[in-house]
């Protein structure tokens, strides 16, 4: 029987009497919902909003330390820059050497880097100049012999892209006619890099040089200065300041690349590098004579450095045959 108005029906589990027949109905329609006076619970948060739940500690990501998100770090330490970070003259220092390692020591794809011969390389020059110097200590046959070795290897650092302008051409030529004839037209096509370091370092001698000797020409400090003269006094301190590091740089790395004449073959800078040292030999030997001292100090003198790099070379050689595949006809 239904009760009328607003009150509860009659049937169990109805929630008001409204209905036709008193079944069902609407129920109160301003009363509480169902599940407690103020609906059903709410998840709990944690003590700080709208933050994840902690996971496992050996699971990622791991909780932050701080209730509120990651928190700034410190910036990060500025790299220095070594003994060349000493204000505008470690700036034009290493601008220098970018540029003389982009152009003269850029050896391509084709170079195999062997970190072992590398450091077989430094160790046989380590042990040159000791025994360069346990020579001069021992018998000491000349009390100049230091300024000697020390003009000499600095000569022969200059000279050496000289001496490899004039001997690469014929050790190159020889290397690819020992090619076979399917891979001569290949690495006549790759003489591109070799021959643009040659221009480049070409280029530089003559930039450097030329504006040092029409500057020392033409520019008289006693008569009243043209603007022109002005201008080459600029290009001289800059060629004193930034030219000359650049030529020193150029000349090192086009020795030790061999003018990037390994985007020709991977082997060419061993072959030219034992071509290169036994030249200075002869040059040696036919410019200063035979050192003075015994049997021992001569042929140490003149055949140590030359028989050693060559070992090293002949190693490289068959380094790069025996652990990479690369054989001088292939």
């Amino acid at each position: 029987m239904a009760t009328g108005g607003w009150g509860p029906g009659t049937g169990p589990g109805q929630p008001g009497g409204n209905g036709p027949g008193g079944q069902g109905g609407w129920g109160a329609p301003y009363g509480p919902p169902q599940g407690g006076p103020y609906g059903p619970p709410q998840p709990q948060p944690g003590p700080y909003p709208n933050q994840p739940p902690y996971p496992h500690p050996n699971q990622p990501p791991y909780p932050q330390p701080y209730p509120y998100g990651p928190q700034p770090t410190r910036p990060a330490a500025r790299r220095r820059g070594g003994c060349l970070s000493f204000g505008l003259i470690g700036a034009l220092l290493r601008s220098a050497h970018r540029v003389a390692t982009r152009l003269f020591a850029n050896e391509g794809d084709n170079r195999i880097v062997d970190r072992t011969v590398d450091r077989v390389q430094m160790a046989r020059t380590v042990l040159g100049a000791l025994a360069t110097v346990g020579l001069i200590l021992a018998y000491n046959v000349d009390p100049n012999r230091w300024q000697d070795a020390a003009e000499s290897s600095a000569a022969q650092l200059l000279i050496a892209p000289f001496v490899l302008i004039v001997a690469a051409p014929l050790v190159i030529v020889g290397f690819i006619y020992y090619a076979p004839p399917h891979l001569r037209p290949h690495l006549r096509s790759r003489l591109r890099a070799p021959l643009k370091a040659v221009g480049w370092y070409v280029l530089t001698l003559v930039v450097v040089w030329g504006i040092l000797v029409v500057t020392a020409l033409t520019v008289n400090a006693d008569d009243g200065k043209d603007w022109w003269e002005y201008v080459l006094a600029v290009a001289s301190l800059a060629v004193i300041v930034w030219g000359f590091p650049f030529w020193f740089m150029a000349s090192l790395y086009s020795a030790r690349s061999a003018f990037n004449s390994a985007q020709v073959h991977p082997m060419l800078p061993p072959v030219l590098t034992m071509t290169l040292v036994w030249v200075f030999a002869a040059l040696n030997v036919i410019g200063d004579g035979a050192p003075p001292g015994s049997a021992v100090v001569q042929f140490c003198s003149t055949l140590g450095g030359p028989l050693s790099v060559t070992a090293v070379s002949l190693w490289e050689l068959r380094r790069m045959r025996t652990r990479f595949g690369v054989t001088l006809r292939g």
